[in-house]
C-alpha cells in the first residue's frame, strides 16, 4: 500500500469550517494538509484488500442480499451478477431494455428492506428515451422489471444512477443534469436531483415540493450513505475545480450551476468538504466505523473522511494508484467494505484481471 502526505498550496481539500478568503469566492481558502494516517477515533487504517471476484465489466453498484451474497451491476453489458463472499459468481441475467451510452447503462441496484417477504430488487438504468428505475422480483431468478420512475433525463454524461433505501425505508435516487446545468435548478425536472420515493415509485410522504424531489442544485451525484444518526451524505462531481461531499437535508439547494464548491451565497448550501477534481472524482460512498469512505475514479484511491457529529474531519487517502479507478464502495454484512474497480470503462488502464470486486477489512 503506497500512501503519501501532501501539503497543498492550492485548494485541493477544503473543509467547510475553514475561514473564507477575503473575496468570499467559491472555495478559495487555505486548506489543511492531506494525511497518510487517520486521526484518533477514526477506526484506524483499512487492512490489505482481497479480490472477491475478477474479470467483470465495469461493475457499477453492489447491493447485499440477506445471507451475505451481493448483486453487482455491470454498466456496459447490462448484466446482473450474483457474487458470494467465497468468490463464486453467478450470472442472474441481462436486464432487458438497457441502452448503454457514455456514462449510462445498467447503474444502481438496491434490495428491498422487506426482501424476506416481497423478494424485490430495484435497478436504475439508461433506456432508449430516458433513465429510469424499475423493480423486479428476484428469488434466484429475475422477474420481469416493472418501471416505477420514468422520465429521468439521460445523456452521454452525468446520468447519476445511485439507488439506496434510507432508514425511513424510502428509496433515494441520485440523478445527474446530463450536461444541461439548467435542469439542476428546475424543481420540476428529475435531472440534477436527489429523489425520494415510496417503494412503488410515487413521491414519498413529506417531500418538500409535493413531487419526487428531495434536494436540488446537483451536478452529478453517484454516492449516498447514512451515518449512525441517520444523516444522509452524498458525493458529487464538480466541473473544473471542486468535487464535493454534501450533508443532504430536506429541500436544500446545493448550488449547481451557480456555485461550484464553497461559495457562502445566500440560498445555497455549501458542501462539508471539497477536493480538486484530479484528487477525487468521487463515485460510491459508504459509512463505517465513524468514517465516510469514498471511491475515487480519477483520483484512483479510497478516501476516508472521519466524521464528528456530522462534521467532516481531515481526509485520509488509501491505496493511492494501487488498484486504478474505484467506483463502488459498500459496507458488507461482515463489517468489511466491498469496493469495485472501474478500469474497463474507457478511461482506465485495465489489469489482466480487471474489473474486480475487492474486500477491504476495517478495524
Amino acid at each position: 500500500m503506497r500512501l503519501h502526505t501532501i501539503v497543498l498550496v492550492s485548494a485541493a481539500v477544503v473543509l467547510a469550517g475553514c475561514s473564507p478568503s477575503p473575496s468570499g469566492g467559491g472555495g478559495a481558502r487555505t486548506p489543511p494538509p492531506l494525511s497518510s494516517s487517520p486521526s484518533a477515533g477514526t477506526g484506524g487504517k483499512p487492512g490489505k484488500p482481497r479480490t472477491i471476484a475478477a474479470n467483470l465489466s465495469v461493475p457499477w453498484a453492489v447491493a447485499f442480499l440477506p445471507g451475505g451474497d451481493a448483486l453487482v451491476t455491470e454498466r456496459d453489458s447490462a448484466r446482473l451478477v450474483r457474487v458470494a463472499p467465497s468468490g463464486k459468481k453467478t450470472s442472474v441475467g441481462t436486464v432487458p431494455g438497457v441502452r448503454p451510452q457514455g456514462e449510462g447503462g445498467l447503474l444502481g441496484v438496491a434490495v428491498s428492506p422487506s426482501y424476506s417477504t416481497d423478494h424485490l430488487i430495484y435497478l436504475y438504468f439508461t433506456a432508449a428515451s430516458d433513465n429510469r428505475v424499475v423493480r423486479a422480483t428476484y428469488d434466484g431468478r429475475l422477474g420481469t422489471p416493472e418501471p416505477i420512475v420514468t422520465g429521468i433525463p439521460k445523456g452521454a454524461n452525468h446520468d447519476g444512477g445511485r439507488l439506496a433505501f434510507g432508514p425511513d425505508k424510502m428509496l433515494y435516487i441520485s440523478t445527474g443534469e446530463t450536461g444541461d446545468p439548467s435542469l439542476a435548478q428546475d424543481k420540476n425536472s428529475l435531472g440534477g436531483k436527489i429523489l425520494r420515493v415510496a417503494p412503488d415509485g410515487k413521491p414519498a410522504p413529506g417531500n418538500p415540493f409535493g413531487n419526487r424531489v428531495w434536494t436540488y442544485g446537483h451536478r452529478n451525484v453517484q454516492g449516498l450513505a447514512w451515518d449512525a444518526k441517520g444523516r444522509l451524505y452524498a458525493t458529487e462531481f464538480g466541473q473544473n475545480r471542486f468535487d464535493e461531499i454534501n450533508l443532504i437535508e430536506k429541500g436544500r439547494n446545493y448550488g449547481w450551476p451557480e456555485v461550484e464548491g464553497i461559495g457562502h451565497r445566500k440560498g445555497f448550501t455549501d458542501p462539508l468538504l471539497t477536493w480538486t477534481t484530479d484528487e477525487a472524482s468521487p463515485s460510491g460512498l459508504a459509512y463505517a466505523d465513524g468514517s465516510l469512505w469514498a471511491a475515487a475514479l480519477r483520483g484512483q484511491r479510497l478516501w476516508q473522511v472521519p466524521l464528528d457529529n456530522g462534521r467532516a474531519g481531515r481526509p485520509v487517502a488509501h491505496f493511492d494508484n494501487e488498484f486504478g479507478r474505484l467506483r463502488a464502495a459498500v459496507r458488507a454484512p461482515d463489517g468489511s467494505l466491498w469496493v469495485t474497480t472501474s478500469n474497463r470503462d474507457g478511461r482506465g488502464s485495465p489489469a489482466p484481471d480487471d474489473d474486480r470486486v475487492l474486500s477491504v477489512p476495517l478495524g
